[in-house]
């Protein structure tokens, strides 16, 4: 028997999710796997936010609907032609082929970084679901300039919150994904509703009349940047950036028959990034009609942005209902996700421990509204930090036999610390965070440039150190 076939069957026999090994043929799934996954993932506790968000940025109509159209399409076929087509070629997880090309020791900055800001995700998922369950304690809600938490009653709903969620997240990836499963269907179906009755509330009754909610746009809101078309674009293809060109769904399609799969992201981007997005900047558009928001405007603030209070407005019990499962299916997977990568770094703790460890830390996060109310930067830098360590997969994958580079060096070579990813990763992060600082660029619009260098220094990199190792060896002999 080889030393694959071994450590296969010592996967199953652990019941693992074959992480240190290619999936195997007989666990493949077709299309439809995961058609209904990314359905419900990306129509979920964010959107409520993002939405809202989109209109304090003062966008106008074009820019929103037609810039979302492009930049969810180019998300797709991010997925569909760098994340699917490598997962399928490899059928690793994305932490095992880094480590691979990385080396053990720094993949485990990789997963320190990662794990840390998934918990500030979900820590923002659990501010949303506390603004729905807030309202019958007639708690005040955050506003969109806040940062610190607003209220003792607001401390203790977040906490419960927490605690719920990081107990329930702590049973198990089968019990987080199935309650998903359940519930993905309810919070569609919450979002669809939302629109059509905000859109009743707003008398339209066309499609000019629709478009005109948003016009020519409007200036940004205190404290906002104002977005244009290529901010939206840029953004919303970004949005997931390290999850495609960052390659982390490696470890979703690994489990993929064929590379085809990568086009159900479509259903995610289009149910989730578009039409809950829209939606749920509907429920805006209706309380910014309201005595109250335009007290707010006239005294030169911006209204709160609290999903809550938005959705109950539309839909009653029922909207309170759908924020509190949004922000609950977004946040308990993820942090799920952060107790695996804080498990690559604590092997000895148990997966439990890890995760209660990460729900701590979220709902630590989630206390502070800023992290919600800041989203839209909070994504975009999210993506920038980790989605060049996509690029140098990617750059290896397509590149290293004309470049003439070794593949997964790290491993062949017996290396704990990868120099020529190290240094890849700090000079475009450090280039293109400078850039975005010091002349007030917009972080999402670096995140290409920064993730193309990273992979072409990788590639430069890789040829010196591999042959000035080589030189080394051949003298030592």
């Amino acid at each position: 028997m080889s030393q694959f076939n071994i450590e296969e069957e010592i996967e199953e026999i652990a019941g693992g999710e074959f992480e240190r090994v290619p999936v195997p043929q007989s666990k493949l799934k077709g299309w439809k796997s995961f058609l209904g996954m990314y359905a419900g993932e990306h129509a979920a506790g964010t959107e409520f936010m993002i939405g809202p968000l989109f209109l304090t940025a003062g966008v106008s109509a074009f820019d929103l609907i037609v810039g979302l159209l492009i930049g969810n399409l180019l998300a797709v076929l991010s997925w569909r032609y760098l994340t699917a087509e490598i997962a399928i070629k490899n059928r690793l997880t994305l932490y095992f082929q880094l480590e691979k090309i990385c080396g053990k020791k720094l993949v485990t900055g990789y997963n320190l970084a990662n794990g840390i800001l998934f918990c500030f995700l979900a820590g923002a998922m659990i501010t949303v679901s506390a603004t729905a369950v807030g309202i019958p304690f007639d708690m005040p809600m955050p506003k969109l300039t806040d940062t610190m938490p607003n209220g003792f009653t607001w401390i203790v709903i977040v906490i419960l919150i927490g605690a719920v969620i990081s107990i329930i997240a702590a049973r198990g990836y089968d019990t987080v994904s199935k309650a998903a499963n359940y519930m993905s269907p309810i919070i569609v179906l919450a979002f669809i509703a939302c629109g059509i009755v905000a859109l009743s509330q707003l008398g339209v009754h066309s499609f000019s009349g629709f478009w005109d909610i948003w016009g020519k746009g409007s200036e940004p809101f205190p404290g906002q940047i104002k977005f244009t078309f290529w901010h939206v674009v840029i953004w919303s293809w970004f949005a997931n950036a390290a999850m495609h060109v960052g390659m982390s769904d490696l470890s979703v399609f690994r489990f993929s028959k064929n590379a085809s799969s990568g086009w159900t992201t479509a259903a995610g981007m289009y149910i989730g990034h578009y039409m809950a997005w829209i939606a749920a900047a509907l429920l805006y558009a209706v309380y910014l009609k309201s005595p109250e928001a335009l007290t707010f405007l006239s005294n030169g603030q911006a209204p709160p942005v609290a999903p809550g209070p938005l959705a109950y407005n539309a839909i009653g019990i029922f909207g309170i209902v759908a924020v509190v499962l949004a922000g609950w299916t977004t946040a308990n997977p993820t942090i799920y996700r952060a107790g695996l990568a804080f498990q690559a770094i604590f092997p000895k703790l148990s997966t439990v421990k890890v995760t209660i460890l990460a729900g701590s830390i979220a709902t630590i996060a989630g206390i502070f509204p800023a992290f919600a109310m800041k989203l839209l930067g909070f994504v975009a830098l999210y993506g920038f930090i980790l989605a060049p360590f996509g690029a140098i997969i990617v750059f290896e994958h397509f590149f290293y036999k004309k470049a003439r580079i070794t593949k997964n060096y790290a491993e062949v070579a017996g290396l704990s610390f990868n120099k020529s990813v190290f240094w890849a990763w700090v000079i475009s992060f450090g280039i293109f965070y400078f850039i975005s600082i010091q002349f007030n660029v917009f972080l999402s619009f670096v995140t290409l440039p920064a993730w193309l260098l990273c992979g072409i220094l990788f590639i430069v990199f890789s040829k010196y150190f591999q042959k000035k190792q080589i030189k080394l060896f051949k003298k030592t002999q």
